[in-house]
């Protein structure tokens, strides 16, 4: 067998950095490693490379930087996040980390900033902005994930309950509950072997938050020696925090709609000296307040001061006057857990990547903090688990509902208590669990929960039926049924009194399927109605406390940041279904209330016919800055709409739960983040999508290539066999181990037996046998040793130089079609085992190549002799074989010893292969081989 390459020689050999990027053919990354640390800092830098605007986004606004190069419109958020001390509270939680997640968080902390300069050359929205990429702090990430989700748990809603009953009164406080603004849902379910193809679970769902160009989630593979984990990352955050499959067990999380941050009433006074005194349980004290700077390009500077209480930072309320009494106006401060504990549950995040058991993801979840989540997780024995994990304080249920009084004892959290979180298997007798924001699992640790359609109809799409796959799973995410519609249409059916256009709509919408399809003008009609009823509710007598001139809206109490959540609109369009059932009107004012908007949309419809749902329902993504060209790959103009803005199938109450404002617009901000569906049987057989596509620079062949799918409700692939993949040349930000003290011990080679194995196999009285890939630099010796000695001539390289072999091993390792690895058996080196792609090898040109031939060579050590147990080559040979085929793309093994090699055709032989014709090739004449999957009863 010979190394088949031909003269062509790379320029230079690419320079190690201590891990290997390969991308799939959606541009998702897969890194491997030598260790989890230098894998940290590879997630790191890959990111960096991919989403360095994003990274650069997030950074400033966790320091509350962004209006020095957006402007004005990002103050708002600027003063939020300084008030409420999100980089303070980060560097206080990075300190109280453990020793060993400190070094991973900054090993990916050190990978950003060495990858930062040359993402930000990619990213042309540096230059449209002047602005050059910061540098990342070790608490960085986790300022990052306490910005993305300090709103999650929706406390602004208080204030709104707060309003309602003033306004309205005590009795009405909970009249909207429902899940609605700012509030972020999911969904997942889990079927039980018993009910899928394989006999082993799947797992699937899609996160539903606010959509982002680029994407909020980010798909990935993570590999190093101790673990090989595919999932969703969060730019900026190292890991896979809530989703993710690591080849053993999967997890995968939900909203649980928990409560857990409390707003206090405060009462605050300036002193004499200019400081700030609060009032707590036990009198006047001294209060922390310091005043900071915020830039705002195009405009003034300015001024916000930061004043916290022993309950926590004040978030409502501009400082306190001049004079000694207490200060007139609203001053509300904010009480969340990572703030008051100093956790932030990062260190379940390398537990999390290291799980092979259904129990190590329970374990590892108690260390959770914020948010609050329902998971789901299931391992490859068939063990389930369905449980809440976060930080839920012990304090009074009133807090969860309104804003308390500081300075009542009564209201203090219970220092050092948490709320037992409940927790089961998911193995119920249906073999089904079901994760949607409903009021479920987690309701007694909320208040506001989802309404149960979702949750509902994801179980009763799989009825009784066994055999579900992967591709099933299709046909749930996109389910369009809006169950929420039955109320609204039945109090139609018996409005009264309805002319001819309306009656003609009352029977259009009563045939209707009521689903949410983009093609469906049906579905448009029925928005249209929709939007009417709301806003005449919104004008209603009984409303007009929290809809009239001095709505909480236009209140000045408030910072602008909080006004979705206060807007009454919106409130009553996500609340519409139980505003139209409970006694809020009478029964008769309902009807007429529907019929009259019957009346107007019907007349409306018969000027102008309703157009399909899906040119209305269009997504409109948060940009941070938007695309100034919107370009193709190929340079070529293409239309936003399509690009960013597609008309897209579903509603707010669908499982497809692309949720526009009811009452406001049909387009959308918020659906699914992302798809995924975790195969426990073949972790091979997953498959994932998010919105847009994995790089995030424009214009870039990956930047939205995804979308098309994400539209059509379809998935791509979860690659997991490293020879489908296409190695990408490794970086480094300088060529000096001195000069960049993080990546001196990558540079160093890597030991054989500590790099991450492609195939690993335990053979009974031989060994455990694994592949790794081949360093062309650190194993030229060891390889120039094998194939110069005498027993290798027919390898062909017997005359070659050790600098030869490096040049060749090097080519080997550039092309995406051939590669080389070192057999380990027992960690000690044993062979020598190539694959190729016959049809880009000079062998494709001396037979008839099939589809899922694949080739490979072998190269037995000089030490097979010592030690060696009867069979020690054919051994190997299965051993190699098995990894061949553990890809069912590969339907025949390709051999081509050179014909005068009797010993190792008769191998062949033995081992099965059909002996086939000779081949005369330029180096040698040849002998080919086959082998099938049938002949070896894999068929």
């Amino acid at each position: 067998m010979t190394a088949d390459v031909d003269s062509e020689r790379p320029d230079r050999a690419q320079e190690a950095v201590g891990y290997e990027l390969f991308r799939d053919d959606w541009g998702i990354p897969h890194l491997r490693a030598a260790d989890a640390l230098t894998l940290a800092r590879a997630q790191g830098h890959a990111t960096a490379l991919d989403r360095a605007w994003q990274l650069e986004t997030e950074r400033h606004r966790v320091l509350g930087t962004s209006a020095s190069h957006l402007g004005p419109e990002a103050v708002d958020w600027d003063r939020f996040v300084r008030r409420a001390r999100i980089a303070d509270t980060a560097r206080r939680c990075f300190d109280r980390l453990a020793p060993e997640t400190a070094a991973w968080v900054t090993a990916y902390v050190d990978g950003v900033n060495e990858g930062l300069g040359e993402g930000a050359e990619r990213a042309p929205e540096f230059a449209a902005v002047g602005l050059a990429p910061g540098r990342w702090e070790p608490w960085t990430p986790l300022g990052v994930w306490l910005s993305t989700h300090i709103l999650f748990a929706g406390f602004p809603t208080k204030l709104w309950r707060e309003e309602v009953a003033r306004r309205l009164g005590e009795d009405r406080t909970t009249l909207f509950a429902t899940d609605g603004p700012g509030t972020a849902g999911s969904n997942g379910w889990l079927l039980t072997g018993a009910r899928t193809a394989t006999g082993a679970p799947l797992l699937a769902g899609d996160p539903h938050r606010f959509i982002e160009d680029p994407g909020v989630y980010q798909q990935i593979r993570l590999a190093c020696p101790e673990f090989d984990v595919v999932g969703l990352a969060v730019p900026g955050i190292p890991g896979l925090a809530h989703f993710g499959h690591t080849g053993h067990v999967a997890w995968a999380i939900t909203n649980a709609m928990a409560d857990y941050q409390d707003l206090y009433r405060e009462q605050v006074r300036r002193t004499p000296d200019g400081g700030v005194e609060a009032l707590g349980p036990d009198g006047w004290y001294r209060a922390h307040a310091h005043t900071e700077t915020i830039e705002v390009a195009r405009a003034e500077p300015e001024q916000v001061e930061v004043i916290e209480t022993d309950r926590g930072p004040v978030i409502v309320g501009d400082g306190p006057g001049t004079r000694g009494e207490a200060a007139d106006g609203t001053f509300i401060s904010l009480r969340y857990p990572p703030r008051v504990t100093g956790e932030l549950g990062f260190d379940a995040l390398p537990a999390l990547l290291r799980a092979r058991t259904v129990a190590d993801v329970d374990t590892a979840l108690d260390r959770w903090v914020e948010p609050v989540n329902v998971v789901l997780a299931a391992d490859t024995a068939g063990a389930t688990l369905h449980r809440v994990a976060g930080h839920v304080p012990v304090r009074p249920y009133a807090n969860r509902l309104r804003v308390v009084p500081a300075e009542d004892p009564a209201y203090a959290w219970r220092e050092g208590e948490t709320v037992p979180l409940p927790r089961t298997e998911a193995d119920g007798a249906d073999g089904i669990a079901v994760m949607a924001n409903e009021r479920g699992l987690a309701a007694p640790l909320g208040v506001e929960f989802a309404p149960p359609h979702r949750a509902r109809r994801i179980r009763e799409l799989p009825g009784a039926d066994t055999g579900w796959t992967p591709e099933a799973q299709a046909a749930v995410h996109t389910d369009t049924r809006l169950a929420s519609s039955r109320k609204l249409l039945s109090l139609l059916a018996w409005a009264p009194g309805l002319g001819p256009a309306a009656e003609r709509l009352r029977d259009r919408l009563l045939r209707w399927d009521r689903h949410m399809d983009a093609d469906s003008t049906d579905a448009t009609l029925y928005a249209r109605l929709r939007t009417d009823v709301v806003h005449r509710l919104a004008a209603h007598p009984s409303l007009n406390g929290v809809t009239g001139e001095d709505d909480p809206w236009r209140s000045t109490a408030y910072p602008a940041l909080f006004r979705p959540w206060l807007a009454a609109v919106p409130r009553i369009g996500y609340a519409l279904e139980s505003l139209l059932t409970v006694g809020l009107l009478p029964y008769e004012d309902r009807l007429a209330l529907v019929a009259a908007s019957a009346e107007a949309v019907a007349a409306a419809a018969e000027e102008t016919p309703p157009g399909r749902w899906g040119e209305l329902h269009r997504l409109s993504p948060w940009q941070a800055l938007p695309d100034r060209t919107p370009t193709g790959s190929d340079g070529s103009a293409r239309s936003d709409a399509d690009a960013i803005r597609p008309g897209v199938a579903g509603d707010h109450d669908c499982v497809l739960s692309t949720s526009g404002v009811p009452g406001v617009t049909d387009l959308f901000a918020r659906g699914p983040a992302a798809r995924y569906v975790w195969d426990l049987g073949r972790r091979e057989d997953s498959r994932w999508v998010v919105p847009f596509g994995a790089s995030g620079v424009p214009g870039s062949a990956h930047h939205r290539d995804q979308t098309p799918l994400w539209v059509r409700g379809e998935l791509a692939p979860v690659v997991t066999d490293w020879n489908l993949l296409h190695r990408t040349k490794p970086h480094r930000t300088s060529h000096h181990p001195e000069e960049n003290p993080a990546m001196t011990a990558a540079t160093e080679p890597v030991a054989p037996a500590l790099r991450p194995a492609v195939h690993e196999q335990k053979i009974e009285g031989f060994g455990t046998v694994r592949l790794v890939p081949v360093d062309p630099a650190a194993d030229a010796e060891l390889l120039h040793g094998w194939v110069t000695e005498e027993r290798a001539r027919f390898w062909g390289m017997a005359d070659h130089t050790l600098e030869q072999v490096r040049e060749i091993y090097e080519f080997v390792d550039s092309l995406p079609t051939h590669h080389a690895y070192l057999a380990l058996r027992d960690g000690v080196p044993a062979a020598l085992f190539q694959t190729y792609e016959p049809d880009a090898d000079p062998v494709g040109e001396c037979y008839d190549v099939q589809p899922g031939d694949f080739g490979v060579h072998l190269l037995i050590a000089p030490a097979e002799g010592e030690g060696a147990v009867k069979g020690y080559t054919e051994t190997l040979l299965t051993a190699f074989i098995a990894y061949v085929f553990s890809d069912p793309a590969h339907v025949r093994v390709v051999v081509e010893p050179d014909a005068r090699n009797e010993k190792a055709l008769a191998r062949m032989a033995r081992i099965g292969f059909e002996l086939g014709p000779e081949i005369r090739k330029p180096e040698k004449t040849a002998r080919l081989a086959f082998l099938t999957r049938a002949a070896l009863g894999l068929a």
